[in-house]
C-alpha cells in the first residue's frame, strides 16, 4: 500500500515538473517575440527587384511579409524616397525599412538585421569608351547619376564623392529616373546592383551599356531598425526573426524567385 502511494506521489511530482517546464518554455518563447502592443511602421523604397511600386512586389516585400507573419505584430506599410526613410528612421517616426547598408553615421541611429550579401557595379554607356572607374573619372566630359542618400561600397562611394566635388554628379529620387537619363545620354554612368538588371532590360539599355567592376567585395544588406523607437531588446527580437529566416532556408527560397540558384546562394550565404 505504502509503495503504491509512493509511486503515485513520484508520478505526481514528475508530472508537475513536466508541466512547469512546459509553462516555463512557453514563457520564454513568448518573451522572445517582439512587442506588438502598438502598430509599427515600415517603408519600402522603389528599387528594381527589391521592391517595385508599379508591381507591388519584390524581395524586400517578401522578406517583410514573412517577418511580420512570424512576429504576430501589426505593421503599417508605406513607400518613401530613400532620403526620407533615413531621416524618419533617425527621428523615430519610422520603425523599419528594408535592404539597408550601414556606415559609421548610420550606426549612430539605426540597427540592422542582415539578410543578403550583394555587390555593386558601375553601369556605363558604350560610347563613353571607358573600361574602368579610373578612366571614367579622368574624362571631365563624363557625368554620373546617383540616388539621393544612397551609399554604396568603398570604391563606389569614393568615386561618387570625388565626382560630386567636381560637380559631375546628378542626384535623383530613384533608379528608374537614372536609367532614363543614361538612355538619353544625360549621364554616362551610374552605380548598379543585380536588383536593377530587369530595369536595364526594360529601358532597352543592354545594347548601349556595359558593366564595370568596382573592385569592391559584396556588402551586407538588411532590415533597418530605428534606435529611437525600438529598444536594444526589441531590435534583438526582430534580428532573431531574420536570422531564423536565413537558417531555415526561407531567405534562399525568396531569392530563388528572382535569381538563378548560383546567384541566390551567393547572396544568401555570408
Amino acid at each position: 500500500m505504502q509503495a503504491g502511494l509512493n509511486l503515485k506521489l513520484r508520478l505526481y511530482i514528475s508530472t508537475a515538473w513536466v508541466l512547469l517546464a512546459v509553462l516555463h518554455s512557453s514563457d520564454i518563447l513568448a518573451s522572445a517575440l517582439p512587442d506588438c502592443s502598438r502598430t509599427l511602421t515600415l517603408a519600402y523604397h522603389d528599387h528594381g527587384m527589391l521592391y517595385s511600386t508599379n508591381l507591388d512586389q519584390g524581395i524586400d516585400k517578401d522578406v517583410a511579409v514573412e517577418m511580420i507573419r512570424r512576429s504576430g505584430c501589426k505593421v503599417e506599410i508605406s513607400v518613401m524616397p530613400r532620403s526620407r526613410i533615413w531621416l524618419w528612421i533617425e527621428s523615430g517616426q519610422l520603425d523599419f525599412s528594408m535592404s539597408g547598408i550601414t556606415n559609421p553615421q548610420r550606426d549612430q541611429f539605426a540597427g540592422f538585421a542582415w539578410y543578403l550579401y550583394n555587390k555593386y557595379y558601375f553601369l556605363v554607356r558604350n560610347d563613353s569608351q571607358v573600361k574602368s572607374l579610373a578612366e571614367f573619372e579622368k574624362n571631365p566630359r563624363l557625368e554620373m547619376g546617383a540616388i539621393r542618400s544612397f551609399r554604396y561600397s568603398k570604391n563606389a562611394n569614393e568615386l561618387v564623392d570625388r565626382l560630386t566635388a567636381q560637380h559631375r554628379v546628378t542626384e535623383v529620387p530613384n533608379h528608374a529616373q537614372l536609367l532614363g537619363m543614361i538612355q538619353l545620354n544625360r549621364i554616362q554612368g551610374m552605380i548598379i546592383e543585380p536588383f536593377n538588371y530587369t530595369q536595364v532590360d526594360s529601358h532597352a539599355l543592354q545594347k548601349i551599356t556595359h558593366v564595370i567592376e568596382t573592385g569592391d567585395p559584396p556588402v551586407l544588406h538588411g532590415l533597418i531598425m530605428s534606435k529611437k523607437s525600438l529598444s536594444a531588446t526589441e531590435q534583438a527580437r526582430w534580428r532573431a526573426i531574420i536570422d531564423d529566416m536565413r537558417k531555415d532556408g526561407t531567405m534562399l527560397k525568396i531569392l530563388k524567385k528572382y535569381f538563378d540558384t548560383k546567384m541566390a546562394e551567393a547572396m544568401a550565404n555570408f
